[in-house]
């Protein structure tokens, strides 16, 4: 069920929203949490909210979208849109289009639909402020989710979120080689225990996630990591063997090669966003690991 209301204030959609919840016979006592969602990309944000509609499922939220009206408009203006039963997941879901002066006041417009003690996650699908916990949406909440990825310039951006990083912050490219790591850790931990010499890691320069799981490897290894622009692998050299995990760019199996070994084909597709979002709503404490990889890629060999 979708209902919009145009030039609404914060007190009438929350009406609104309590009236379509019994009208629906929707229960909501097992929500985990506050999703706050910020774009002003109108296809990002249906995207988003697909994402977290999914993600709902593991993780029943009240969902917050906060979006971009006319910005240049003499008046403050509040239009609305509430989701609730099969249109929103297993959560609900707000759209909150702000308009006029009020486009720069979105904390205070989204403070009164907050649910208490409940934590709050806020999440950027595009655009990110440079420091996302003095953001006040930031601000609001204990986990802050970025994503470099849809960005102009993505290894400009992951980099910068370096200085900008809090704990509590992450960027779904880091999410979206979860299983990658786990593949290399796991080869890296059986015989013949030899540390890492060198490492590569190749790709599309556009994408992020092979920046941080390089700068991942880089605060893991004493020797060089290289990143290079083609096929889709990861090489891990040792003095006796050479563990390369590669996959076609499109692809959704890998391939583990290992010196002197056969080859082993492992189920490794690009991970999708909702599965992205729902692991890093899974996990509300500090991300260290996270941290000493975006530390790591400054020690990274471009070529």
């Amino acid at each position: 069920m979708i209902v919009d209301l145009l030039d609404t204030t914060t007190t009438a959609v929350n009406k609104k929203l309590d009236a379509l919840r019994e009208e629906a016979g929707v229960v909501m006592m097992g929500r985990v949490g506050t999703l706050i969602i910020k774009s002003d990309n109108d296809t990002l944000l249906e995207e988003a909210i697909e994402a977290a509609n999914a993600a709902s499922h593991e993780h029943p939220s009240r969902v917050l979208v906060v979006a971009a009206g006319d910005t240049d408009g003499r008046d403050a203006r509040l239009d609305a849109q509430v989701r609730v039963g099969g249109d929103a997941g297993a959560g609900e879901v707000v759209v909150l289009r702000l308009s006029g002066p009020l486009s720069g006041h979105s904390a205070s417009v989204v403070i009164p639909f907050l649910l208490p003690d409940i934590p709050v996650v806020v999440w950027w699908p595009d655009v990110a402020p440079l420091v996302p916990a003095q953001d006040p949406l930031g601000k609001l909440a204990i986990r802050r989710i970025t994503d470099a990825t849809n960005t102009e310039d993505p290894l400009s951006v992951i980099k910068g979120r370096l200085p900008g990083y809090t704990a509590g912050d992450t960027d779904l490219a880091w999410a979206r080689i979860t299983y990658w790591r786990a593949l290399l850790t796991s080869a890296v931990d059986q015989k013949p225990h030899e540390k890492i010499e060198s490492a590569l890691v190749s790709g599309l320069r556009t994408e992020p996630s092979l920046d941080v799981l390089a700068g991942w490897l880089a605060s893991r290894i004493d020797g060089p990591v290289r990143r290079e622009v083609g096929e889709l692998k990861v090489e891990l050299v040792r003095k006796s063997e050479t563990i390369t995990l590669s996959r076609p760019q499109e692809g959704t199996t890998a391939t583990l090669s290992r010196t002197g070994r056969p080859d082993a084909l492992v189920p490794l597709a690009r991970r999708e966003t909702r599965e992205c979002l729902a692991e890093d709503m899974r996990r509300l404490d500090p991300d260290e690991v996270y941290f000493s990889a975006l530390e790591g890629i400054d020690k990274v060999q471009y070529a």
